[in-house]
């Protein structure tokens, strides 16, 4: 009998243990599960911050460039082309127009704009040579509103 009752103190004593063990191994696993969690919000609260810094950038290199495309004069914008030389050239002659307008279409007094000038229509027929039809109507339509903006300063 005393085995029996020794042998029952012996498996009361180890289910005790066991089950104080698992008490302490399931608040340790909430205990993780708590940081877990605490480290995954800290992770998606930093992601959503980049997100929005990221697109703030964007949304103001958008917004530079747009700014960039507009020609010196008002009401003119300039197309986008395959090539940006001419998008570049087409800026070049607006500014030059800007000047002329400035000037008052008197050129012969300005040797650096009638230079200009004659530079730039050079430079557009070479480009012209090289530009398909859908393209070539483009530069001509934005060359012609460049011109346009300039005649009344004559």
């Amino acid at each position: 009998m005393k085995k029996v009752i020794l042998s029952l103190f012996v498996v009361g004593s180890l289910m005790a243990t066991a089950c104080k063990n698992a008490k302490e191994a399931e608040e340790k696993a909430k205990e993780v599960t708590e940081t877990v969690v605490e480290k995954t919000e800290e992770a998606t609260k930093t992601v959503e911050e980049k997100t929005e810094e990221a697109t703030k950038i964007v949304e103001e290199k958008t917004e530079e460039a747009v700014k960039t495309i507009q020609s010196a004069l008002e009401g003119i914008t300039i197309p986008e082309f395959e090539d940006p030389k001419v998008a570049e050239h087409l800026k070049s002659y607006a500014e030059y127009a800007k000047k002329y307008i400035e000037a008052g279409g008197d050129v012969v007094k300005n040797v650096d704009l009638a230079k200009t000038g004659t530079e730039l229509a050079a430079k557009s027929k070479e480009i012209v040579a090289n530009l398909d039809e859908e393209a070539t109507k483009k530069f001509n339509s934005t060359l012609n509103a460049i011109l346009a903006k300039m005649a009344p300063a004559k």
